[in-house]
């Protein structure tokens, strides 16, 4: 058995002092500004038809700081300015390698406040934390205890919208080692009226942590809008806004966390539906309730933690008429409106929707998977059908 040494980027909330707050509003901006520039000559070279690489833009923030218009680079550590043109190079590797349009330019208002630091700007020593450039070490409230032994390779320091700061801490987590197997399968349907629905007839309620917030923050948002625009009365609105909406996301990353984690512990196999979840917020009447189901996000965390403990997560083509499809006798239902939550078959099975449709994921996944053919789809490079689409079942004659 192969030992594997997983990383992980274990996040805890700080205090900063006046000075310190200061100090990594300075580092902000200016690795703001470093990123924007290196990504203007970037693009100028490339209309010239000329490459410019890491190596280059490094070289150029060498110039810039001796220049007495940037001089103020030098005033913050420069780790963190490094490591922003090495995130450049890897928004243009992947822009190249056609996963990801190509970079924007980032914004004072809108773009993530956060600098990166590798192990040459900070110091890490019995529990306590210290920066380049300060004196005093991070005051971090420890929810939870790193592991044994562990040490920090890079520390991203960041603050969101509602003013919260945050250090995240990257290091190895031997204690993440695969689960023994147990030969579990489970078929995972999401949806709204239930967030989702098991192929063993479980169902999870969808908390709607949206809903339960929705007056609050409309009525934060509309004191924010009358506001005078670009005054510190309308940062505090915004900030008040903002809070609201840091307390939903918070709410509904932690109950996936703890429904992920569960469903990769109990099963060996976990088959999944692929969904354009980008699509389907297009639809003005559903967008707000897909949106608080961040199925995205579910199907993210469901991934990496099956890739943790040795699991195996199976997506099955969109395409796949799940729930129009008997799970008893294989018939297909020529149409299936979103109305219908249960239904009767030709040969006498009363359906649930939900439940039919995650014992079909279940079973054509496992089909798929033991014939030696891919059920994943291609997401980002067309072309070609997935094996699930090819062997989807039909009406018997």
């Amino acid at each position: 058995m192969t030992t594997t040494h997983v990383k992980r980027a274990l996040k805890y909330r700080f205090y900063p002092t006046d000075e310190q707050a200061a100090e990594l509003s300075r580092t902000f901006g200016c690795v703001r500004k470093v990123y924007n520039m290196a990504l203007a000559a970037r693009t100028e070279a490339w209309a010239r038809q000329e490459r410019v690489n890491y190596n280059a833009t490094s070289a150029m923030l060498t110039a810039w700081k001796k220049t007495q218009e940037l001089a103020f680079l030098n005033e913050v550590s420069s780790v963190p300015l490094q490591q922003c043109l090495r995130h450049l190079q890897t928004a243009f590797t992947n822009f190249f390698g056609k996963r990801a349009k190509y970079p924007r330019f980032k914004s004072k208002k809108k773009s993530r406040r956060s600098a990166e630091y590798t192990t040459s700007g900070f110091r890490f020593r019995d529990g306590k934390l210290m920066l380049a450039k300060m004196e005093q070490p991070l005051d971090i409230v420890w929810s939870r205890p790193l592991p044994a032994g562990a040490k920090p390779s890079t520390v991203t320091v960041s603050q969101d919208a509602a003013g919260r700061w945050f250090v995240s801490m990257l290091c190895e987590d031997p204690a993440v080692q695969a689960l023994p197997a147990n030969g579990k399968a489970v078929g995972i349907d999401v949806g709204l009226d239930h967030l989702l629905t098991l192929s063993t007839g479980e169902k999870i309620a969808n908390p709607r942590h949206e809903r339960r917030d929705r007056a609050r923050l409309a009525l934060a948002q509309r004191r924010a809008a009358k506001k005078t625009k670009g005054s510190n009365n309308q940062a505090k609105a915004r900030r008040k806004a903002a809070k609201i909406h840091a307390r939903i996301a918070d709410r509904r990353r932690d109950g996936l966390h703890k429904l992920t984690t569960r469903l990769v512990r109990e099963n060996q196999t976990l088959v999944i539906e692929d969904l354009t979840v980008r699509n389907m917020v297009k639809n003005r009447s559903l967008a707000r309730a897909i949106s608080d189901a961040a199925w995205s996000q579910f199907r993210s965390l469901l991934e990496y933690k099956a890739a943790w403990y040795g699991r195996e997560v199976i997506v099955v083509d969109r395409f796949f008429p799940s729930s129009r499809l008997c799970s008893t006798c294989g018939t297909l239902q020529d149409r299936m409106p979103l109305h219908v939550r249960t239904w009767t078959c030709d040969c006498g099975t009363m359906h649930d929707r939900d439940v039919n449709a995650a014992k079909n994921l279940l079973a054509v996944g496992l089909t798929v998977t033991a014939c030696g053919a891919g059920v994943r789809p291609q997401r980002r490079t067309p072309g070609g059908q997935s094996a699930t689409k090819q062997e989807s079942p039909r009406r018997e004659p």
